[in-house]
């Protein structure tokens, strides 16, 4: 008499455990490179050190994912292949394998590629948003921000504040300022790591020292002619900050 009812009972107590898919939308980011680069080290050794992408970018409904480096963006077809598995067609150029792994994106190794790591990114980025710049905030705010203290050059004793979108405050007339990951700004700064600092349309490129928490700011010294690539080296400094 009452098997149907424990039948109907057991089918629902099995809907509940049926398992959701897992979802793989949305931005991840290289946190082991910003971690690296955060403890106060070189910015480009920390980035080179962790793989190349620093961001994926991955859409289930469009079945698009992108990835982006310091200089460039590939995107690709993403194609299931298995319970918590894909494979990013890059249109015949490459494939990328990915796997999601205790709350983690992996990216697993290829034959020109190591394999790398990435956390979803919190909080997402507003759609629409410039590939790389969910990457690029997360970075200025650990490896930038905060309050610094200027214990040399113009405004000493002053403080200077670098905020996660690229602006900045108390460093002489700049109120703008982008860190290099790579790239063409990489390869004119000779392995040197180098940001840029302005105001409105005008700027210029400087070296700078991260060791711990003390930051110094060179001025760039081109050994270029103008019809050539810059060539920069570090020449006087200009600014030596302590982070507070």
């Amino acid at each position: 008499m009452f098997k149907p009812l424990l039948i109907g009972l057991a089918l629902l107590g099995g809907c509940t455990h049926v398992s959701q898919p897992v979802a793989i939308s949305g931005i991840w980011i290289n946190q082991a490179a910003i971690d690296a680069a955060a403890q106060g080290r070189p910015l480009l050794n920390s980035l080179q050190a962790n793989g190349r992408n620093l961001e994926w970018n991955v859409d289930t409904r469009t079945g698009q994912a992108h990835a982006s480096s310091a200089f460039e963006v590939d995107e690709g077809q993403l194609l299931p292949k298995a319970p918590g598995a894909w494979t990013v067609d890059h249109n015949g150029h490459g494939r990328d394998e990915l796997q999601l792994k205790d709350q983690q994106l992996l990216q697993l190794p290829r034959k020109d590629l190591p394999g790398q790591v990435f956390q979803r990114a919190h909080p997402s980025t507003t759609e629409g948003a410039q590939w790389g710049s969910t990457f690029r905030q997360a970075l200025n705010s650990a490896y930038m921000g905060g309050p610094w203290k200027i214990l040399e050059g113009e405004g000493a004793g002053g403080t200077v504040v670098f905020n996660a979108h690229g602006n900045l405050s108390g460093l002489g007339k700049n109120d703008r300022y982008e860190l290099c990951l790579g790239g063409d700004c990489a390869t004119q700064g000779a392995g040197n790591d180098t940001l840029y600092l302005g105001k409105g349309d005008a700027g210029d490129s400087w070296i700078f020292v991260r060791n711990g928490n003390t930051l110094e700011i060179f001025q760039a010294i081109n050994h270029s002619r103008p019809d050539e690539i810059p060539q920069l080296s570090p020449g006087q400094r200009q600014w030596l900050l302590e982070k507070q």
